[in-house]
């Protein structure tokens, strides 16, 4: 398995997996947003980026979309891996593990202080190894429409 950056050659991979993303978390996102997001991470325009896990018949089988950002809690800013997912029959191995660990690099490059993700409370597979790379944290996390 290789992980690099995404390129606009991995679309219709990272679209699978995408899709994929959106119906295990029952949200539905417009093929407006979709298309901005995915042309952003390639671009790296306004802070995104995104990475790809590929397997040796150079099929993607992973995805990282991520976001660096400042804040008001830090001079260096943060990186927020936004989606994580790694396709079904490619669970179980290194894809997820080694997604983070290269967010955390290119995170690390961008000289940012400190990289967070988030997940449903109901995600207890995502969360066993989130457990193991990362630090729970106190935070909860409310939302509201604008």
């Amino acid at each position: 398995m290789v992980i690099r950056a995404l390129t606009r050659e991995d679309h219709d991979g990272w679209m699978e997996l995408w899709d994929g993303y959106l119906r295990f978390y029952r949200v539905e996102i417009g093929e407006q947003i979709t298309s901005r997001t995915f042309a952003r991470m390639c671009e790296k325009k306004d802070g995104m980026f995104g990475l790809v896990a590929v397997d040796e018949d150079g099929e993607v089988v992973g995805f990282a979309n991520c976001l660096v950002h400042p804040s008001t809690w830090s001079i260096a800013g943060y990186c927020y891996l936004e989606d994580l997912f790694v396709a079904p029959h490619a669970r179980g191995g290194e894809v997820a593990k080694g997604l983070i660990d290269a967010t955390a690099a290119v995170a690390r490059e961008r000289g940012v202080e400190r990289m967070y993700w988030n997940t449903q409370q109901f995600n207890g597979p995502a969360r066993s190894l989130y457990d193991t790379v990362g630090k729970l944290t106190s935070m909860v996390v409310y939302e509201r429409e604008v």
